[in-house]
């Protein structure tokens, strides 16, 4: 009730109220800097050997960002696309879409089934987003085959803090905050409504395709005792989005999208986490546990949803082998965890998984840092799995140059539509393995300018086994198996950051990915270029910033879904968005932006165009 009846109240409370979001650390994380996602526990950058990416608070508000798909377009290594805003997929070194795992403040996102589509979920309320690069099934189980994504929600900061937001234009955006902390506890809320207003996703300026989502997160944490700290979250987001349909006898791309301005979908999502710490042995011993549930429940034009859930127990045990949990140079970590999923569409789908995991870190005077995991699933429904990861990072002394590498295996469970599907043509098999992937990556970080900026750069290669496709049956049928032999896939990531002046601030990312199926034809929907260059520069007497971001996609290929269903190469493309705030008193914020600024045709798959040009205005404002 409180979501579906937000976005009037919010609205309006927002033209009232206006808010900024707080500052945090750039994008290309230093080295000072803890990953809360790295491993069982958080751990510090400067010890991390896997690659990794951070967007903060602060770079989604220099440059205008509202959405969590466009926060990770610009991150090296990472594919967001898809056949409109509606049905956003995210992907990792050329995985697929479900081979990522997606959690919002360290809880599965998607449910029991599949991977997460991005759609429109916001970035109102956000202070980060963690993106780990490469198999994380050591420390998150299935699904974590070719990396993490983990967003991280605003809570409150010490004192009283109230704020909101309002942006209108080609959309309109609007969010509140309101958080209370002391030394002993604190609670938060954070509630935000969005509706994009559409576009024709077929490109032939037909109707509107519009995504409309509600949100509302609380959190709060307590000190029960001086060792003993208790805590909860709860999500809850609606979302409603309009689809076309695709014709059953297209030509080519402009006759594949029929508009149906009577198609809609709902989606109901809600997370939670109740938790509690616990410190003994003056901080040399620490405990956690938590239970977590998720439920993800889609409905299509009014009927019944599809109510998928996931429930699970973690236990975590940390040790400071010689000194405090948190300042400890070696570190041991313990995970015990029980997961349950369902779905309402077929009771046998009902996987259960007990699983533990060990982790030791170690942090040594030469420079050189340690990260070991090792998991073992034992599935209910599924072959139990096994599965490592090893993480280097070592500092080469006096030169500020940080060589790291990681190898690793991870592992992806069959979802339900492959193991039970019986819909569009489409027969599940009950017998599908999961699929395993095995990878490994090598890079360094190099300070540049005197210290004014670094730039890093990562080999990686991965191989995927047992993975899990569909095939013709017979006329208009199809089914699903195991495919043999070895998908590869393999590139080069690149990333940098520079503050060229005192006002000029760039950044830089690229990402070379070549991706094969084992029968050795390229990957759909992995392009093979994708570069962003970024600047942000502060002007206005100090008072305001500009920001702009080019972004050019190449070699992307993809399914036609007319005449020979060959896989073709897409058209390349370029954009530019540009965005600026300036400061109207201490409180209040202007903001503006335009995305697709030379209002480009782009598309990330045939048949689906990308929105063009959009302008927007807000205010933002903090009390």
């Amino acid at each position: 009730m409180l979501v579906s009846s937000m976005r009037a109240g919010l609205l309006a409370t927002a033209a009232a109220t206006f808010s900024i979001t707080p500052t945090f650390a750039q994008e290309v994380f230093d080295l000072d800097e803890i990953i809360i996602s790295g491993g069982l526990s958080p751990i510090g950058a400067a010890q991390y050997g896997h690659a990794a990416s951070v967007v903060t608070a602060q770079d989604i508000e220099d440059r205008g960002i509202t959405t969590v798909r466009d926060a990770l377009r610009s991150l090296p290594g990472v594919s967001v696309n898809g056949s409109s805003a509606s049905l956003t997929g995210l992907r990792i070194r050329g995985g697929e879409a479900n081979h990522t795992l997606v959690l919002i403040d360290g809880i599965l996102a998607s449910g029991a089934d599949g991977g997460y589509s991005l759609s429109g979920l916001e970035t109102a309320n956000i202070e980060r987003i963690e993106v780990l690069r490469g198999p994380q099934s050591a420390f998150y189980g299935a699904s974590a085959s070719t990396g993490v994504v983990n967003i991280i929600t605003r809570k409150a900061e010490m004192g009283q803090t109230a704020s909101a937001s309002l942006e209108v234009g080609a959309g309109t955006t609007a969010s509140v905050f309101l958080g209370h902390r002391t030394e002993r506890g604190a609670i938060s809320l954070a509630i935000s409504s969005s509706d994009d207003r559409g576009y024709d996703v077929s490109g032939d300026g037909g109707e509107k395709d519009s995504v409309r989502r509600d949100t509302a997160i609380l959190s709060g944490d307590i000190m029960a005792t001086e060792d003993l700290k208790l805590g909860f979250t709860i999500r809850r987001s609606k979302e409603d989005y309009d689809y076309d349909d695709t014709s059953w006898t297209p030509t080519d791309a402009a006759s594949y999208i029929v508009d149906n301005p009577s198609n809609y979908s709902t989606r109901d999502e809600t997370t939670a986490s109740l938790f509690a710490e616990y410190s003994m042995l003056d901080g040399r011993l620490e405990q956690r546990f938590a239970l977590e549930t998720t439920r993800f429940d889609q409905s299509y034009n009014g009927g019944a949803p599809s109510k998928n859930t996931a429930n699970a127990a973690k236990y975590r045990l940390s040790y400071g082998i010689d000194g405090t949990v948190k300042d400890a140079n070696q570190l041991l970590n313990l995970l015990l965890e029980k997961e349950e999923k369902s779905s309402s569409s077929n009771p046998d789908y009902n996987p259960k998984a007990t699983s533990v995991a060990l982790e030791y870190r170690g942090s040594f005077d030469n420079g050189l840092n340690v990260q070991l995991g090792a998991r073992h699933d034992q599935n209910s429904q599924y072959k139990d799995t096994t599965t490592w990861n090893v993480g280097l990072s070592y500092l080469l002394p006096q030169s500020g140059v940080r060589l790291h590498a990681s190898a690793g295996t991870g592992v992806v469970d069959p979802s339900y539509f492959q193991l039970f599907a019986s819909s569009f043509g489409y027969s599940g098999n009950p017998d599908l393995t999961p699929e395993r992937n095995r990878s490994f990556d090598l890079g360094a970080t190099f300070p540049i300018f005197a210290d004014r900026g670094s730039i890093d750069v990562t080999y990686f290669n991965e191989t995927l086994t047992d993975k899990i496709t569909d095939i013709s049956t017979g006329p208009g049928t199809f089914g699903f198996i195991n495919q043999g032999g070895k998908a590869k896939r393999q590139g080069i990531e690149v990333t940098g950051n520079m503050q060229a002046t005192d006002v000029l601030a760039l950044r830089l990312g690229y990402t070379y990915i070549d991706a094969k199926n084992p029968d050795g034809a390229t990957e759909t929907r992995r392009p093979r270029n994708e570069l962003t260059l970024g600047a942000t520069y502060e002007t206005f007497g100090g008072r305001g910033a500009v920001s702009a971001d080019l972004r050019h996609v190449s070699g992307n290929y993809d399914l036609q879904g007319w005449g020979a269903r060959s896989v073709e190469k897409l058209p390349d493309f370029t954009t530019l968005d540009v965005a600026a705030h300036y400061d109207l008193s201490d409180r209040v914020t202007l903001t503006g932006r335009v995305s697709n600024l030379f209002d480009k045709d782009t598309s990330d798959s045939w048949g689906y165009a990308n929105r063009g040009r959009a302008v927007y205005v807000g205010l933002n404002a903090k009390f």
